[in-house]
């Protein structure tokens, strides 16, 4: 399987639009007059995004709301989608169709148009959409975050990683993590009000030491993870517990859909009082530096850095670029 970084490098030559930004961000940002638009596009696929037996009711939710992530985190106020849809059995359309009126009409959204295909028989279920958005003047981009710039990470993460050991081991309690995995919360009104103080802004979707190693290459300069720092539900501290493996398995899992980004120093008082207003935490988990690669520290320690930070669609889920020297 060709490598998700190698073949979006090979892209980038056809990506010359400045609204692209160099396929370096999860959205793209057009321009038209004073307004920005912002376009994102995400695939789901069976046993790869999620599982045959979840109910496709929040098949439907999952694949709007990782999408709604996307313009959450530049900002964006949804105004509607474009659905691409592989037809099934008539059953399981019909519970996807329901739910997929209940999450638009949960975020307010029309469906604009789309696609409906036939796919082989025993294929896996697969469904793609296409968000649209209407952004401010700031718009944040990956790329930046510089050297003395501070790490932070919205909500908890690790819940949704939870919620996914528990359905694979067939368990259906703790339901909040189940619920995390399932049927994900796109942090859209702290995106929004994020956006004019955010050096950098993008999800976690893939997990966040990925994610932050990305963020970081993307800018051109280096990051430490405060391991030990890593906002976790009490939900999941009771799942988990709190050592060490927990806080890299949780910082590994992915599916978490909040929202990282990267702050000047003297901006902390107000994202501390901005996350009070949203009713969201906002957790410093973390700093830019100079040089290129990631850290992961305990208490002050450096510690080992896993061998896969997140997952990648290369068939292995292994680190995004080295770890710092």
């Amino acid at each position: 399987m060709t490598n998700e970084a190698a073949f979006i490098a090979s892209l980038r030559a056809l990506a010359t639009e400045p609204a692209a930004r160099g396929l370096m961000d999860d959205a793209a940002v057009l321009r038209i007059g004073g307004e920005a638009i912002v376009l994102t596009c995400d695939t789901i696929v069976e046993s790869v995004h999620f599982l045959a037996a979840d109910p496709p009711e929040d098949v439907a939710w999952k694949l709007v709301a990782v999408n709604l992530s996307d313009l959450a985190a530049k900002g964006a106020r949804p105004i509607g989608v474009l659905l691409g849809y592989a037809l099934g059995p008539d059953d399981w359309d019909a519970a996807f169709a329901r739910g997929l009126g209940t999450v638009l009409g949960a975020f307010g959204l029309p469906l604009l148009g789309g696609d409906t295909v036939a796919m082989p028989q025993g294929a896996p279920r697969a469904f793609s959409l296409t968000a649209l958005g209407v952004a401010g003047p700031a718009v944040p981009a990956r790329d930046g975050a510089r050297p003395g710039d501070l790490l932070w990470v919205s909500g908890t993460i690790g819940d949704a990683g939870a919620g996914l050991k528990l359905l694979q081991g067939g368990r259906s309690e703790p339901a909040g993590l189940i619920e995390r995995y399932r049927n994900p919360r796109p942090r859209l009104e702290a995106g929004q009000r994020l956006a004019p103080l955010a050096a950098a802004m993008m999800d976690v979707s893939d997990g966040l030491l990925i994610d932050a190693a990305r963020m970081a290459a993307a800018s051109g300069c280096g990051v430490s993870v405060e391991l030990d720092a890593l906002p976790l539900s009490a939900e999941r501290l009771v799942f988990a517990g709190e050592g060490r493996e927990a806080r890299i398995d949780a910082a590994t899992a992915g599916d978490d859909y909040e929202l990282l980004f990267a702050s000047r120093p003297e901006d902390a008082a107000a994202l501390l009082e901005l996350g009070e207003a949203v009713g969201l935490p906002f957790s410093r988990i973390g700093r830019f530096e100079e040089g290129r690669g990631l850290i992961a520290t305990e208490r002050g320690e450096r510690v080992p850095l896993p061998a896969r930070l997140g997952f990648e669609h290369d068939g292995a889920g292994g680190p995004a670029l080295p770890p710092a020297p």
